[in-house]
């Protein structure tokens, strides 16, 4: 097979990774790619949001399967262009991917479906979003409605902190992200990260992982789009699981298909769980970034047959097969990063690293310059390793990590602590 690849991350670069070890795998281009991604596939310099542009060159190239990455082109209706073009594409529908795009859609879905969740409200205009934040009081759940890459939401601890976030959001600070808000209770518990495969009929589990959301050791400082992820979740027992399955994930199929926009993807689904209850925090229509480095460093070459029967609708036939085993994944970010960062700072000792099926350095912000790496982006490298126990892959990782040369960069010396 000709396979395409959209995105530019370390979630692109670790599906690529596990794509190429599947024999069925001929021709791999990723578009636009990375200075990682370019040294396992062809790059394409072509617009990920242009559905005309991404069909032409698939036809000029002679894909047989799109995969799309990110969020992005999948809210802007890339899947549908291709689809019409009679490509096989991983990745749903512009209507479906809204379960990502819109806040208040999600919301809307739950309350039909009758999922468990935190209770809210969703307001267009800021005083009387104060007013309600003020008669809820804190803590409190503060989120911009569309799409700010992982960061448009504020977990406000204080009454100034939720009035500030909400001043932040209507002020433009998300974009047109932030011109509806939706305000949430806050949720107790310990949060879970459970990606099923939906083919529009059938559901697959494919795994569960936890991510470090906070920039800082000790689950400090701002929000990121994170900073380290591992896999499995230990708080996802088969109960949890069960449940969540049941309670959630099937009824949001079941009313997206009844309302004639079936999902078809990889449904993202954050947990947060208390004494054995899961509620849903937010559904993502992707696989989330760090979480995909650890899924897939855990599920190898099977990731191309499990897309592939996802896309063709025939997930009923397939399964998954999971090695009784853990991987880790520490996020190296620029200096500065959320904030403003400076790119272009030079990465010293990558090549010297291994990179086998047990450790891998995913590229997630970098470029290739007069033969040095340099980064690129706020959250460059991801370092991921795999072992029998959590314990080990923390202690491979961190080697690894340390073995890395980069003075403009940081990351989070605790990845792993709740389980560990």
């Amino acid at each position: 097979m000709n396979i395409l690849i959209l995105g530019s991350g370390g979630r692109e670069h670790s599906l690529a990774w596990a794509i190429k070890q599947n024999p069925k795998c001929d021709r791999l281009i990723v578009a636009p790619g990375n200075a990682g991604i370019a040294q396992i596939a062809d790059c394409a310099d072509i617009n990920m949001l242009d559905g005309d542009a991404v069909a032409v060159f698939a036809e000029e190239n002679t894909i047989d399967f799109v995969i799309i990455g990110p969020e992005a082109p999948l809210a802007a209706g890339v899947a549908d262009r291709l689809r019409r073009a009679g490509l096989l594409v991983f990745g749903p529908s512009q209507a479906a991917a809204q379960l990502e795009a819109s806040k208040a859609f999600t919301k809307s879905i739950c309350d039909a479906a009758g999922a468990p969740t935190a209770g809210y409200a969703t307001f267009i205009d800021a005083d009387q979003a104060r007013a309600y934040v003020l008669a809820q009081g804190a803590p409190i759940v503060i989120k911009a409605d569309g799409l700010a890459a992982g960061k448009g939401v504020t977990v406000a601890m204080t009454l100034d902190e939720a009035l500030a976030a909400i001043d932040d959001m209507f002020d433009g600070a998300f974009g047109d992200a932030g011109a509806s808000v939706v305000i949430e209770e806050f949720m107790e518990g310990e949060e879970a990260s459970f990606f099923v495969l939906c083919d529009g009929k059938t559901i697959l589990p494919v795994g569960t992982a936890q991510d470090h959301k906070r920039a800082f050791d000790g689950d400090q400082g701002p929000n990121t789009g994170g900073m380290g992820a591992y896999s499995p979740a230990p708080v996802m027992n088969d109960a949890v699981t069960q449940k969540a399955l049941s309670e959630i994930i099937q009824p949001t199929m079941d009313e997206m298909a009844r309302r004639g926009t079936p999902f078809q993807g990889v449904l993202f689904c954050g947990l947060m769980i208390q004494n054995g209850q899961p509620r849903l925090v937010e559904y993502n229509v992707r696989f989330g970034d760090p979480e995909c480095q650890v899924l897939m460093m855990r599920l190898g070459g099977q990731i191309l047959d499990l897309l592939q029967a996802c896309a063709e609708e025939r997930l009923h036939e397939i399964s998954v097969n999971w090695a009784d085993d853990h991987a880790l994944t520490i996020v190296m970010a620029a200096n500065g990063y959320p904030e403003a960062y400076a790119k272009g700072s030079v990465i010293s000792g990558l090549d010297g690293l291994p990179a086998d099926s047990f450790h891998m350095v995913f590229h997630a912000g970098t470029k290739r310059v007069d033969g040095q790496y340099q980064a690129n982006g706020g959250r460059v490298l991801n370092v991921t390793a795999r072992g029998a126990t959590l314990a080990e892959a923390h202690e491979q990782a961190y080697a690894m990590a340390q073995g890395i040369d980069w003075p403009g960069g940081f990351y989070r010396s605790d990845i792993g602590w709740r389980a560990l």
